[in-house]
């Protein structure tokens, strides 16, 4: 459908392809040794790789793709099963980008000064200089590593130690300032998105921020995030999404999947006009039992999401 091909950055004009140095996909298959069926259920079952699409249709890889396939073979061997490597290759792409400037090590170590100069301002209920940390590690790096890496680590060591050792003053200051921060971003992203996607917590199975950072993360240029508020009721999702209308209903958990919820999920996905997706860790650990079914995952790992979402809304990753 054309309307697709304009929301899927893949699809490239034949003449803009000269300059880049890119490779049919038989040719990828000799070099790695993947067999062509295979590269494709990747690309679409998967989503590992994102390989170019030329105007008549033929799917071209660029090195990098090639050294994709070349990781994800890798982890295989290692005895990783396929449908797991998605999630290891995203937490690994943040250090990546860095990897021939800076060691790993040093990586980490940065990661560790900025959340102790977080705790610093948050031991101290000082919001002021809070807010100037929270600006400073978004000029040092982007939105993904800022949450995934940094912000989240710390507020879930809080939440964790709280129980243990006290401290639940300080985990709410900190809860609350990111909830109200997030909140902003979400609204400042909705404004010239051409698709809608409906986010919502899955029974009530995470915390409010945790929600809204999935959100944030799965946003982007393409796609504009509403958030339903914690205690939606499930039974009530197909009358909003008909008032709404959205592309997608994107349901978040990190909880062990209960045993009905394929049933439950399939039963709300014939009751909806848009496509029903899981995120977060559920969305790992029900990946087998929904296989085959119209219930797409998208994993829990920011860059992952919305590689994901963006390849399920444009027609070009199976459920």
């Amino acid at each position: 459908m054309p309307a697709l091909l304009e929301l899927d950055p893949g699809v490239r004009s034949d003449s803009s392809l000269e300059k880049e140095q890119l490779f049919p996909i038989r040719e990828v298959s000799r070099l790695t040794g993947i067999n062509p069926v295979t590269l494709r259920a990747w690309e679409r079952r998967y989503g590992l790789i994102q390989p170019i699409r030329t105007e008549s249709g033929h799917r071209l890889y660029s090195l990098t793709d090639i050294d994709t396939v070349r990781s994800v073979m890798s982890w295989i061997d290692r005895g990783v099963a396929v449908s797991k490597v998605g999630k290891i290759l995203a937490k690994a792409a943040p250090t990546q980008v860095l990897a021939d400037i800076i060691p790993d090590e040093l990586v980490q170590s940065d990661y560790a000064h900025w959340q102790a100069q977080l705790w610093a301002t948050v031991s101290d209920f000082d919001v002021e200089s809070l807010e100037r940390v929270f600006g400073q590690v978004f000029t040092s790096y982007p939105l993904t590593v800022v949450f995934q890496n940094i912000l989240m680590p710390l507020w879930r060591q809080l939440h964790q130690q709280r129980a243990q050792y006290g401290g639940t003053s300080e985990w709410l200051f900190l809860d609350a300032f990111l909830r109200s921060r997030v909140l902003q971003r979400l609204v400042m992203m909705r404004s010239n998105q051409s698709r809608k996607v409906l986010v919502t917590a899955l029974d009530g199975q995470c915390q409010e921020l945790e929600l809204l950072v999935a959100a944030l993360l799965i946003g982007s240029s393409e796609v504009g995030v509403r958030v339903l508020i914690q205690g939606q009721p499930f039974a009530e999702l197909p009358l909003v999404c008909g008032k709404i209308k959205p592309s997608a209903l994107v349901l978040f958990s990190n909880h062990a999947p209960l045993p009905d919820l394929p049933r439950r999920l399939n039963r709300l996905a014939l009751s909806l006009d848009c496509s029903v997706m899981l995120a977060g860790e559920l969305s790992e650990l029900a990946a087998d039992s929904l296989a085959g079914s119209s219930i797409g995952c998208l994993g829990s790992e920011g860059q992952l999401m919305t590689q994901r979402l963006r390849q399920f809304l444009a027609g070009t990753l199976d459920t």
